[in-house]
């Protein structure tokens, strides 16, 4: 078992360049970037299982980078398998990202470049292990890698606690019944990945399918401040480059379609002589804009009359 922390006498630069040699020397190779902390502090606990190496990383925020110029080709062809025990991450690969909340977990392939970045304190617990290991298909695997898997229905409820139960034995796992251990991780892992990505697939999606799919999900959760980017993308398994692209080829914006249709709302509800009682401040939270002074503005700028101006001239009619 190996286990590694950051120095404490030292800078923040100092412990985080010690942990850049960590990090490159500890998984595949990879470049660790530097997040936004002025105490940069981290630990690492690494055992082996057989073929499977399990290691639990808590960090302050930073991010790594896994980049073609790493990737030689002679390289292993392993798979990362990472839990999010605390904080949230967010990995991206090819045009796909997941966004990581306690309790999901994502796949990700170390022959293709990734990124990994948590801007938050964080605790992970990392699989890594050989391809040839994974009970998946090339296409099973293509399917579901780089997607966020949660782990609230179906075999979640199985997998994670025993996922998590290595995480808190991580040092005392070697020696251990190691083979009946791995064997019993990957099994688990690949009954999870293969049920996920066969309750998540969509086969008939184009373009035109999943940008109708995005529309409908953006219209379902107007009303939800944190409906953003982010969070979009991740629900459709893309990254974010390419939802900025699927919108604009119908010229939107992400966040302006949002705004758009989030006020059409209000001047709806504004003009709605059964919600004339209700706030204005109100109209505007319910659609997803908690701040009622920047409501104001945006309503105004978008129809040239303040919501009060819109709703008494609606009463007037």
């Amino acid at each position: 078992m190996r286990s590694v922390t950051t120095p404490q006498v030292d800078t923040s630069a100092g412990r985080f360049e010690f942990w850049r040699d960590v990090v490159r020397q500890s998984f595949v190779p990879m470049e660790a970037v530097p997040g936004k902390t002025s105490d940069f502090r981290a630990s690492l606990h690494t055992s082996h299982l057989g073929a499977v190496q399990v290691s639990v990383v808590t960090a302050q925020p930073h991010g790594v980078t896994h980049t073609s110029g790493h990737i030689a080709s002679d390289q292993p062809d392993f798979v990362k398998v990472s839990l999010q025990l605390a904080g949230r991450c967010r990995l991206a690969q090819g045009d796909r990202q997941a966004l990581l909340a306690p309790g999901e977990l994502a796949i990700y392939d170390t022959r293709r470049p990734y990124t990994l970045d948590c801007e938050l304190p964080y605790r992970m617990l990392v699989l890594m292990f050989p391809r040839a290991l994974l009970r998946l298909t090339e296409r099973e695997l293509a399917r579901v890698n780089a997607t966020t898997v949660p782990c609230r229905e179906g075999l979640g409820p199985v997998v994670q606690p025993f996922l998590r139960g290595l995480a808190r034995q991580v040092r005392e796992l070697q020696g251990v019944g190691e083979d009946r251990l791995a064997d019993s991780a990957v099994d688990l892992v690949s009954a999870l990945l293969a049920q996920h990505g066969s309750s998540s697939a969509h086969p008939e999606d184009g373009p035109e399918a999943l940008r109708q799919r995005i529309l409908l999900y953006m219209e379902q959760r107007l009303a939800d401040p944190e409906l953003g980017p982010d969070r979009i993308a991740a629900a459709h398994h893309i990254s974010r480059r390419y939802l900025y692209k699927l919108l604009a080829e119908q010229g939107h914006t992400v966040s302006g379609w949002i705004r758009e249709r989030r006020l059409t709302q209000c001047r709806r509800d504004l003009a709605d002589p059964a919600l004339a009682g209700l706030p204005i401040g109100a109209v505007a939270g319910r659609w997803g804009f908690p701040d009622a002074a920047h409501f104001s503005h945006v309503f105004k700028a978008a129809y040239g009359m303040s919501p009060r101006e819109t709703r008494e001239a609606a009463q007037a009619q």
